[in-house]
């Protein structure tokens, strides 16, 4: 079993990480690589799922021979992430089927007052030996609907509006402090 859904556990929806922006994976502007925000978002999400639900995507592949593969990205690069700047990475699925997920990345400064990107991943669950995808077992159904934000219309969201909902909420939760 991949996770063992706990009856009375609220699992967090909205996983934050923490993170500096590393030198070497900025331009010659001192901008985070456009490529690199990837790579911040995949390594911040693996790194939430482990701690938080315990769930290790090495372990699904090498015994069930199945995994998660990119079919989509939507992404917005809003304001710039700087050299050796501290920003907050949130994740979060927003959307889950039988053999689909779709995962909501967002960056802001260390303060969480300036959005900095937006990402969307749209990713098919496939059997790695023959390539094509295949339905989500049930250990991995428990974690979906586990760790999915509620009361989601990911259908009838628009990526555009969505980024104006993130920068309200972000000011919203800035006056209030």
């Amino acid at each position: 079993m991949f996770f063992e859904r706990l009856p009375h556990k609220d699992y967090p929806k909205e996983p934050e990480s923490r993170m500096v922006i590393r030198f070497q994976d900025c331009d010659p502007l001192q901008h985070l690589n456009n490529a690199k925000y990837f790579d911040y978002y995949f390594n911040a999400r693996e790194d939430q799922v482990a701690k938080l639900y315990e769930f290790n995507f090495g372990r699904l592949f090498r015994e069930l021979g199945q995994s998660w593969v990119v079919y989509q990205h939507q992404i917005a690069y809003v304001r710039p992430a700087l050299v050796s700047e501290w920003v907050r990475i949130t994740s979060r699925l927003i959307y889950f089927s039988e053999d689909t997920i779709v995962t909501e990345y967002y960056m802001t400064d260390d303060s969480r007052t300036q959005l900095k990107n937006v990402l969307w991943v749209t990713s098919k669950y496939i059997d790695v030996r023959s390539g094509k995808r295949t339905v989500h077992p049930p250990s991995i159904m428990d974690y979906l609907e586990a760790t999915c934000l509620p009361n989601v219309d990911y259908h009838n969201w628009n990526f555009n509006e969505r980024i104006r909902e993130i920068k309200q909420s972000l000011s919203a939760a800035s006056t209030k402090v």
